[in-house]
This record gives structure tokens, sequence and C-alpha cells, in this order.
């Protein structure tokens, strides 16, 4: 075939070195043109196929645009969570995915005011007395801190499951709290200045407790920071106190904020953990726990003055891997069972 393919792709010209010839180790004589044809055969055969190649090669070129929506993971630079290709305006996009781009949810007390654990724990005691249960310990009342009424006269306390008597005895425990309280508020040390700063910046703010809606709205109007919050959750607005993240949550969907660019303010490891399992950042303020106990927080400090609008950027600008959606946990292989026995025969010779 390589001689047929040689001898039609050189019609008309000389083949070289057609007249000589040459001797092998055998002292035979060879012409040249036995080693030159099937050579020449080769490369035509190669040129041919080459230049069907070519021709199948499209003439329109159609490549794809990398847009970063099904970036593998490990590329530069990262996936930016707050991004939304939804919104045509580039402007607004290069913005969400600033770090200045965030939002404040502030635990109430503790927090924005001075909080007493012991009016708490008087009025769990009194409301014992009153319905004629047991005094609960103080372990139980260091686990339920910022849990709702209802959740801990169900759950914890166990002394009702009946809805309408349990919410009775809620109602009856914030009156006991209210009268012990006196009507009677105090902002926490650097706590105003920090709401100012953030609102000279245009960060929208929310508040978050588990004291009823009236309670917070008169208290607010006490102190005299009305129209500093964006949103306000309350104990009507959720089913489930802290460590739910059911509080943070709400608030973020109020402000209009994803998760991750929302900044917790608590004064609890409940509250950490609450926000962690809502993939927020938490800062710790020691006001009724020590720094070295807040050690789970993100940032602890005593006073919420301490803080910087560049303390804020910084920890809404990290992307950390904790904070992201779970992966799926592979599921676990089970091992064929061959009918083979697992029982090992022991000598008796061996005891």
């Amino acid at each position: 075939m390589a001689d047929s393919i040689a001898a039609t792709s050189l019609i008309g010209y000389r083949p070289l070195g057609g007249g000589l010839s040459v001797k092998d180790g055998s002292y035979r004589r060879k012409s040249l043109s036995s080693y030159w044809r099937p050579a020449l055969a080769t490369e035509l055969t190669k040129e041919a196929y080459s230049f069907r190649e070519e021709e199948r090669v499209p003439r329109t070129w159609n490549y794809r645009v990398d847009t970063g929506a099904a970036r593998k993971p490990g590329l530069w630079p990262p996936e930016n969570r707050a991004d939304n290709p939804s919104l045509h305006n580039p402007l607004i996009r290069q913005e969400r995915m600033g770090c200045g781009w965030l939002g404040a949810i502030f635990e109430w007390e503790g927090v924005i005011i001075e909080d007493n654990p012991d009016l708490e724990r008087q009025a769990w005691l009194s409301l014992s007395r009153e319905e004629g249960k047991p005094a609960p310990p103080a372990f139980i009342l260091r686990r339920v801190e910022g849990m709702k009424n209802e959740q801990v006269i169900s759950e914890v306390l166990c002394w009702s499951r009946d809805p309408a008597d349990t919410k009775r005895m809620a109602t009856r425990k914030e009156e006991i709290h209210q009268s012990l309280q006196g009507g009677i508020y105090r902002l926490r040390t650097g706590s105003k200045e920090f709401v100012n700063i953030l609102m000279r910046y245009n960060i929208p703010m929310a508040l978050v407790s588990t004291r009823p809606r009236k309670t917070l709205e008169k208290a607010i109007r006490t102190i005299g920071i009305e129209g500093y919050f964006t949103a306000i959750v309350a104990a009507e607005d959720v089913h489930r106190g802290k460590p739910d993240p059911e509080m943070f949550i709400y608030a973020a969907q109020l402000l209009n904020f994803i998760p991750q660019r929302c900044i917790v303010f608590g004064n609890s490891n409940q509250a950490v953990e609450a926000a962690h399992d809502a993939f927020m950042k938490c800062v710790a303020v020691a006001s009724k726990h020590p720094v070295y106990e807040l050690g789970a927080a993100d940032l602890a400090v005593r006073k919420l003055n301490e803080l910087s609008i560049v303390d804020l950027k910084n920890l809404a600008g990290i992307e950390s891997p904790e904070f992201g959606p779970p992966e799926p946990e592979p599921e676990p292989e089970l091992e064929e069972d061959n009918g083979r026995s697992t029982t090992v025969g022991v000598d008796d010779i061996f005891w």
C-alpha cells in the first residue's frame, strides 16, 4: 500500500537517487529507492491525515467565560458568599461584596443595658412558691439563661405541658420580674456611644430579646434610644430562645442580610453557640461572665466602646470554612458478610 501511495503521489517527479545502489551488511546490492519510497509514503500519509484534522476544526470559537458560578473549591479568588449574581447593578454587587456590608444584632440585657441575674433568680423562686412547685436549683437557673419562659417551664422544669397553663405561668413570671425591676433600666458603659457610631456609618441594627415586646418598647423609650434599631425580635416572634439560633436568623431576615455578614453581640456562651449555629460571627461582652470564659467567641470585650468599625469589617471580611453550609457526611460502608464465622478457637494447651 505504501508503494502505491508513493507511486501515485509522485507522478511526474524523478525519484531521488533512482540509479544509485548501496551495499548492506551482507554485501548485496539494494536500490536507494527501496529505502526512500516507504519513508516518503509514511510522510505523505501523515500530511493527508493532518489536513483532514484541520478541516474538522470549527471556524467559530465559542469560549466559555468563567463567571465563578461553577467554580471548583480551592481556586483563587475565593467565592464571596455575599455576592448575588441576580443583581444587575454592578455597583450594588460590589458594595455587597465589600467588608463594609454588614448587619449588627444586639442582645438586650447584658449588652445594651445592665443585667441583674439576681432578679431573674428571685422571679423564678417567687413563681415556684406561688405555684407550689419545687424551687429550681442554681445550676438549672444558670442553664436556662436566654431561654423563653414557656420553654423553661415545659421542657426544663417540667411544671406543665398544657399550653394555656404554661402561658399563664410565663406571663406571671414576667409580671414578677417587672415588679422587682421597678421600671429602672441603666445603660451599660459605652453601649450608646457604640450604637451611635454604627448609626453614623449607616449599619443596620436589630435588637433581640426573650422579653415581651411591650416590655422592650417601654424600656427603649425610658432610656431614650428610640429609632436606633431597624428591627426588634421579641418573645412573641419566635418559638424557642437560646441556644437555638431562631432569634438571630429571624433578625437577619428582617435586616435583609445573609447570616455570614451578621455580627451578633451577646454576653454568654449560649449566645456564641446560637450565633455560630446560624453561621454568624459573635462578639462576646463580658458583663456577667469573665473574658476567659468566653473564648469560643470570635472576639471578647469588656465594653462595646472598645470596638471600632475596623474590627467589625475584619470580622465580616473573614470567609471561614466553618461558617459555610455543612458538607454532607459520607455514608458508612457496610461490610459484606460472607458467611464466615468470627468466633476464634483457643487451644486448651495455651491455658
